[in-house]
């Protein structure tokens, strides 16, 4: 199924049928909610409210992996480019788009840019992202993929070499098994003239990990909030937000940082939607983010186990993140 009109140059097809969609936000609750340790899954910060905040969170002065990840492309999308030698750029959830403008030029300024590939849950954000980038590329195609990034398949452009990128650490956010699957699932897809770049946040001082997930500001916290609030609109949740607090700390023996809503008192959480009733204790958290960070030789055991090869690590100058090149072998 695709959607815009016969002749556009923006394509965009859906791959989702509605018993695949990645959002059950009823039976996410209710599974989340039960289990031992509670937890909800994070992709559901992320409606309006939740969006806007978390561009507030890339500008925050205590979020370094923006800026970071940019310093990289700004530095090294130009031998990425030549390295790969692509002639479109696939790119999984691309939001506000302003790190794939950088990979977009260099392809361009060397000749090579024919099209754009977003894949993406969302049409709307597709369709936004699409009509505002080939206003400013007017030779460039645009075909997306509406479908959930962690099962990637038949991903646009096949047949023609493709720069395909994961930016931002959302590797991050998946569980071993998960990333592992889902690299997989990329590997699959990709064929001898395809490139895969994809981001890493790395080990690095707590200190410094804690501060970017507990600004001063409290923006993080309200958008870790927010998926409280999303419970009471769309379920009816009787979550009180002032009865929880934003918590985020660093496990070292995991390697990860853990973000957590935690009681502040003893409450009864009543979710008439899916009628649940549970009673939450004084100090239980509900677990909302997972952020795993890595060194150069986890993050290439990941690749490997997956099938892909490591061709080039680059850092920012203070060694905060990473972007590797990878490739399927041949």
């Amino acid at each position: 199924m695709t959607d815009m009109p016969p002749g556009s140059r923006i394509v965009l097809r859906n791959t989702l049928r509605e018993h695949e969609s990645p959002f059950d936000l009823a039976k996410d609750a209710r599974d989340g909610l039960t289990a031992v340790p509670r937890t909800l899954p994070s992709k559901y910060f992320y409606d309006a409210r939740g969006s806007h905040l978390f561009e507030m969170i890339t500008r925050l002065p205590e979020y370094y992996l923006t800026r970071a990840e940019t310093e990289i492309l700004q530095r090294e999308s130009g031998r990425f480019v030549e390295t790969s030698r692509p002639r479109v750029l696939v790119e999984f959830g691309s939001g506000a788009a302003r790190k794939t403008r950088i990979l977009l030029d260099a392809m361009r300024e060397r000749g090579l840019l024919e099209g754009y590939g977003p894949v993406d849950v969302s049409v709307d954000a597709s369709r936004r992202a699409a009509q505002a980038l080939i206003r400013d590329y007017p030779d460039m195609v645009v075909e997306g993929v509406i479908g959930d990034f962690e099962r990637p398949r038949n991903l646009p452009f096949s047949g023609r070499p493709r720069l395909i990128a994961f930016l931002g650490s959302t590797i991050g956010n998946l569980e071993t098994v998960q990333a592992q699957a889902f690299l997989e699932a990329v590997r699959a897809e990709m064929t001898g003239a395809d490139a895969f770049l994809i981001g890493f946040d790395l080990v690095k001082e707590a200190t410094v990990l804690e501060r970017a997930y507990n600004d001063a500001a409290g923006v993080t916290a309200r958008f870790n909030l927010n998926v409280l609030r999303v419970l009471n609109r769309e379920l009816g949740a009787s979550f009180d937000l002032e009865a929880f607090r934003h918590r985020a700390e660093w496990n070292a023996g995991r390697s990860r940082v853990e973000m957590h809503l935690e009681s502040l008192r003893e409450q009864r959480i009543l979710i008439p939607a899916i009628g649940l009733d549970v009673t939450v204790r004084e100090g239980e958290t509900i677990r909302t983010e997972l952020s795993h960070k890595y060194t150069r030789e986890s993050a290439e055991m990941l690749l490997g186990s997956s099938g892909l090869a490591l061709e080039s690590w680059c850092t920012d100058e203070a060694r905060r993140f990473a972007l590797a090149l990878a490739r399927a072998p041949r």
